[in-house]
């Protein structure tokens, strides 16, 4: 009787100990998803702040529109200098390297793409280089600062699987990003993981929640960045739209995404030979160029894009070539080697592009800016439903949903006629690539320590 007794004492403190393991977990878990919400609401604000003070600065007299032919150049340069030295891993958008980190299983490779140090390098760079005038969005970098955060978490609380938590980071980082929920969890499944995986979904619903919460309440309904329209389809005439706006924007989101994949191998091919010299040529090279296009455009084309793209929703309709000057501006961004992501400069390109088509076509500006920024998003990321439930729920659209729908699948099947290989999951198979490299070199280098100590 005494030996039973003991032995289910001993159950008793295996499982409280269990409970006690399982409680702590969900608490570092819960800690971490709203930590996302409210860094990015940090972000989000630092992001508006070097917006407001780069136009600041470029407006503060008679020839001060010229500042950025100096500033833009030099702050690439600096910033490609800084990601290339001492944050590797830090430079584009970050959704590559948030899905590329769910290839390993190795704390230390994960490490090498996802870390908190990168999550802080990441923001202080892409702020500084909206700062400059570059052609970025603080939305995709969110995305690697998410799934950072996350698995910093795992390791704190002990977790294991930590492949579904980054998955659940990224989902917070879209969530928190945007203030849009449903889009979180849509971007987990169809873009980072390209399936649904039934372990993982409690995680990203209860990271989007928290993390939605917290930037809800600090920030408030704050989606209306881009603005929002409630104009309702009406005659033939606006569904023409849908099928240019789908077809063109496709078209011109595929152009977009293969011109980086093509041009990402040449110019890593070509900077081997001196790689810091050829790097810093590119970045302050492209970020001249980034200047001078948007000189040209009246200073329409530096920043976000955020301005332009209310407008066009609202109704004002966007210079006819701005869709163009924006594309071009944020395509030499994405390729200077400056971190910065491209979710709301490509939003304000398809609102151009809308735009353009609605001025041809004498339909409704905002609705044609609507479906712009569906056809061209979904072009650019080939993720439909993506593309469809962010911008859904930014704009409040709900009275265009199958115009909507309609439009970023032409623009996604328009795409992959043209590009076949997803953007985000082609850049990653570079930074899948350099992590096994750097294994590789850190295995050899702690084979040679182990003999020479042998000798």
């Amino acid at each position: 009787m005494a030996n039973l007794r003991k032995l289910k004492l001993l159950r008793r403190i295996k499982v409280m100990r269990g409970r006690r393991s399982m409680w702590q977990s969900r608490l570092v878990f819960w800690v971490g998803a709203l930590a996302i919400g409210i860094v990015s609401v940090v972000f989000a604000k630092a992001a508006d702040w070097a917006s407001d003070a780069f136009h600041d600065v470029t407006h503060s007299g008679r020839y001060a529109f010229l500042i950025p032919l100096i500033l833009t150049p030099a702050g690439f340069a600096l910033s490609a200098w800084l990601a290339f030295r001492y944050f590797p891993n830090s430079q584009g958008s970050g959704i590559p390297q948030a899905i590329a980190a769910r290839h390993f299983r190795d704390p230390e490779s994960r490490t090498f793409l996802l870390s908190l140090k990168l999550a802080a390098a990441k923001i202080v760079l892409t702020v500084f280089g909206i700062f400059c005038g570059g052609s970025i969005g603080r939305e995709g970098p969110t995305v690697q600062v998410g799934a950072s955060i996350m698995l910093q978490a795992a390791r704190i609380g002990g977790v294991v699987q930590a492949k579904g938590l980054i998955l659940a980071g990224s989902a917070a980082g879209i969530a928190a990003a945007f203030n849009t929920p449903l889009a979180g969890i849509v971007f987990a499944i169809e873009e980072m993981s390209r399936n649904f995986e039934i372990r993982a979904n409690g995680a990203v619903l209860t990271a989007v929640i928290l993390s939605g919460l917290a930037a809800l309440g600090l920030l408030g309904d704050y989606n209306t960045y881009f603005g929002s329209t409630h104009d309702i389809m009406t005659g033939a005439r606006d569904w023409w739209l849908v099928v240019l706006c789908g077809v063109g924007g496709g078209a011109f989101g595929a152009l977009f995404s293969a011109g980086v994949l093509w041009l990402t191998m040449r110019l890593k091919r070509w900077r081997q030979a001196a790689p810091l010299p050829r790097l810093l040529s590119i970045a302050a090279g492209f970020g001249f160029a980034v200047a001078l296009i948007g000189i040209v455009s009246g200073g329409l084309t530096f920043g976000t894009g955020y301005n332009q793209a209310r407008a066009a929703l609202e109704g004002t309709s966007l210079p006819p070539l701005f869709f163009i000057e924006k594309l071009a501006a944020t395509f030499l961004c994405t390729m200077s080697g400056i971190p910065g992501g491209l979710f709301a400069p490509s939003l304000a390109v398809g609102a151009g592009l809308g735009s353009t088509i609605g001025l041809l076509l004498g339909t409704n500006a905002g609705i044609a800016a609507l479906l712009g920024m569906a056809g061209y998003f979904a072009g650019v990321v080939q993720a439909p439903m993506t593309a469809f439930v962010i911008i859904l729920e930014m704009t409040d659209s709900h009275q265009n949903v199958i115009a909507l729908m309609a439009t970023a699948m032409l623009g996604y099947i328009t795409s992959r006629l043209i590009s076949r290989e997803p953007l985000y999951h082609g850049l990653s198979r570079a930074y899948i690539a350099d992590t096994i490299r750097h294994q590789r070199n850190h295995q050899r280098g702690e084979g040679a320590s182990e003999r020479g100590a042998h000798d």
